[in-house]
């Protein structure tokens, strides 16, 4: 029992430690709008269960998070396994994101990278490609952030070397996320 006590105590301070970053919730929020409104997408990507939570935040926006709107155009890059897998073995694992956004990402795009080390490789490669595309660049980090904070327009950074209470506060960043964006957009 203790011990599942103690579990629950370090993701509640991790939650709770999500409010020192409302300023970049907000600023991520209405770089999302923006971007929707100017008729542009969201390209996500992450690896593992940062993969699943990418896919997640995607449907979120395609589908719907709680109120009635219409579909916003959103695309997990971990969800197709034919270009993963032929990116992975004619390139490198490293490029399984850059090669997509080579041909997806246009200006004013956001790209979104989920990465509990702040160290993917391919999720940097990506972020660099984006970049010289024209898109922003957004990442949900953790570990102090890595090498990926370096070339995020903006980075939400969980201190923890806990990939699970990471992911945790991740999710919980990204509901917000999704209800300040679907806010927006709702059908009155």
């Amino acid at each position: 029992m203790k011990e599942i006590e103690t579990i629950i105590d370090e993701s509640s301070l991790i939650i709770q430690s999500i409010k020192n970053h409302t300023e970049d919730i907000q600023k991520t929020a209405s770089s999302i709008i923006s971007c929707f409104k100017d008729g542009k997408k969201i390209l996500l990507c992450g690896n593992g269960g940062s993969a699943a939570d990418a896919q997640h935040i995607a449907t979120e926006f395609v589908s719907r998070f709680e109120k009635e709107r219409d579909s916003l155009p959103a695309i997990a890059l971990s969800t197709d396994t034919s270009c993963i897998t032929s990116i992975g073995n004619d390139y490198s694992f490293d490029s399984i994101f850059s090669r997509q956004c080579e041909s997806l990402v246009n200006s004013g795009d956001i790209i979104i990278g989920i990465s509990t080390s702040g160290n993917s490789n391919n999720i940097k490669n990506a972020f660099e490609v984006g970049k010289q595309k024209g898109a922003i660049t957004i990442g949900l980090l953790g570990n102090n952030g890595g090498k990926i904070k370096n070339i995020s327009d903006i980075s939400i950074i969980i201190n923890s070397k806990s990939t699970a209470r990471i992911q945790e506060a991740h999710r919980t960043i990204y509901h917000i996320i999704c209800y300040l964006v679907e806010k927006e957009f709702e059908k009155n």
